[in-house]
């Protein structure tokens, strides 16, 4: 019998979306329950002690709404807290860096831009499993904390966003990376924009 209880997805906002829309896409049978915590949003510029108690409120608020299953979908809070997470609850919890690692791996000839929140990048979570999955692989990281506030107002393209992707982007483009993970689930609703900046040759990556 298919349990009927739904599952539960949190982000710092409305990111999240993103990764809900793909599991709809991928799920037509599940029924979901989106958390958007747009009162602390972003998560990527507060500490670790703080993600990790914010994802554990969120974890243990679905939990108490009956679902049978976790997606964090933050990079934030899967790169800081997901161990934890898998601590608290019997629940299956997912995260989202893991199958971007794969993709990137799947899409790259050897050189990987890692882009994402401050915290993301300090923990160095997609550098690791890289890295760990083919230690030749060169991985470039560039934190880009504005992108956030840009996604969350709907400034999706345009020349404000054009030129915040410009700055931000310069130096994995002149570092010859061929593959672009976008590390932050905020970061594909800037996909055209990102893409503009990089150039077709580069390959974008949505966990």
């Amino acid at each position: 019998m298919t349990d009927p209880r739904p599952i539960g997805v949190f982000d710092s906002g409305i990111g999240g979306l993103t990764v809900l829309r793909a599991l709809r896409d991928r799920l037509p049978g599940e029924s979901f329950v989106y958390l958007g915590d747009t009162a602390r949003v972003p998560y990527g510029t507060k500490g670790a002690d703080t993600v990790t108690r914010f994802a554990t409120e969120a974890t243990l608020l679905l939990e108490r709404r009956g679902v049978k299953a976790v997606v964090v979908a933050c990079n934030t809070a899967s790169a800081i807290a997901l161990d934890r997470l898998r601590t608290l609850t019997d629940l299956p919890v997912y995260g989202v860096i893991e199958p971007g690692v794969e993709a990137a791996l799947r899409a790259t000839r050897g050189r990987v831009g890692v882009i994402g929140t401050l915290a993301t990048l300090a923990s160095d979570r997609y550098g690791q499993l890289l890295r760990a999955a083919r230690p030749d692989i060169e991985v470039a990281g560039k934190a880009c904390p504005l992108f956030v506030p840009l996604a969350e107002e709907g400034w999706v393209d345009g020349g404000v966003t054009l030129a915040v992707a410009a700055t931000y982007l310069d130096e994995l483009r002149n570092a010859g990376v061929d593959t672009l993970i976008l590390g932050c689930t905020h970061y594909p609703i800037l996909k055209k924009a990102i893409g503009e900046v990089m150039g077709p040759e580069v390959q974008l990556v949505d966990s």
